[in-house]
């Protein structure tokens, strides 16, 4: 075993950290241009689940710039980036490491959601709610995508 192996869960539950379903629906883009991930995930198999979250990582977007959008670190935020980040680390481990790159990708997520919560607090302070949270969603949906496509390539 590399630890190198688990760089891809590390990096999603960066990503988690800061939008709960952008993992998700990283992983669901990719799946619907044919790729595979190097974890097993039947889930995002599934039409139901892959419309799914790609329609929830839309969402997410849309309701993030909400006024009354609670704060990532309320306990239902940092649930959503447990699951989705556990999936999707376990999707992007190499195959037989799923349970080892979902508990990496958590171990990333739920530190990090208090450290992006922190950035996104200033960031508001100096540009407002909707301009911050558009950047930040600019950097975390290239960011999912980078992750996800160079996991996937291969």
């Amino acid at each position: 075993m590399k630890h190198s192996d688990l760089i891809f869960p590390a990096l999603i539950g960066a990503v988690a950290s800061a939008r709960s379903m952008t993992p998700m629906a990283s992983i669901a883009a990719a799946r619907f241009l044919n790729r595979r991930t190097p974890g097993r995930l039947v889930l995002l198999d599934r039409p139901l689940f892959k419309y799914g979250a790609l329609a929830m990582g839309a969402g997410e977007l849309f309701g993030d710039k909400m006024k009354t959008a609670p704060d990532r670190t309320v306990f239902l935020g940092l649930l959503a980036r447990v699951m989705s980040a556990g999936i999707a680390g376990a999707a992007l481990a190499p195959r037989g490491r799923e349970q080892a790159g979902a508990l990496t990708a958590v171990a990333s997520a739920v530190p990090l959601a208090y450290i992006t919560l922190a950035g996104r607090k200033r960031a508001m302070a100096r540009m407002g709610q909707t301009r911050s949270g558009l950047i930040e969603d600019a950097l975390v949906v290239a960011a999912g995508a980078a992750v996800v496509a160079l996991a996937v390539r291969s």
